[in-house]
């Protein structure tokens, strides 16, 4: 089996990764989480894979979104990249392409030389995934825009990866919204 992976505008590769989006995190489902109240960003870039051509069912088989922000840690401004919208299709799962797909989103956010470090928020259940694949857990304090304005997110764990700063606590602000 080949696999095709694709890094394409974010909103205007939109409309191919909604279906999958839905599919994984229906609405009635996200409504009861932690994180079903956030108004989130819109990822600058998405990372694709399709689904095989042989498969029974063709489509888009994994996302994974990549964030670009100029934000702030301990008070100074810091490039920052981030890692959202994680999903893959139920009849994909355990086959590696979510760790394909982070690779790719990670390797995108390499190429970008000003980025620091980048960020991503998780479940308890995710925890060892993202570990695995050397991300950290950030102990410290996240802030973020929501339409109520300047927050602190706590709606999930923060998860750094070191590019050229390693981060484990003191105070990140988005300046935005959150990922």
């Amino acid at each position: 089996m080949s696999i095709e992976i694709d890094v394409l505008n974010g909103d205007a590769s939109w409309p191919r990764v909604e279906p999958l989006m839905n599919a994984v995190w229906p609405k009635h489902v996200v409504e009861k989480l932690s994180w079903g109240h956030v108004k989130w960003a819109h990822a600058d870039l998405r990372v694709l894979i399709e689904a095989p051509e042989e498969s029974a069912k063709p489509g888009l088989a994994c996302h994974v979104g990549i964030y670009f922000r100029t934000a702030t840690w301990n008070g100074r401004k810091v490039d920052i990249g981030g890692i959202g919208g994680v999903a893959t299709r139920e009849d994909f799962r355990g086959r590696g392409l979510a760790g394909l797909a982070l690779g790719a989103a990670i390797q995108t956010m390499r190429d970008h030389e000003a980025i620091k470090f980048a960020l991503l928020f998780c479940e308890p259940h995710n925890f060892a995934f993202y570990e695995a694949r050397g991300w950290h857990k950030f102990t410290g304090e996240v802030y973020a825009e929501q339409p109520e304005g300047r927050i602190r997110f706590e709606a999930m764990a923060p998860f750094v990866f070191d590019f050229t700063r390693a981060p484990r606590d003191g105070i990140i602000d988005l300046c935005g919204l959150p990922w």
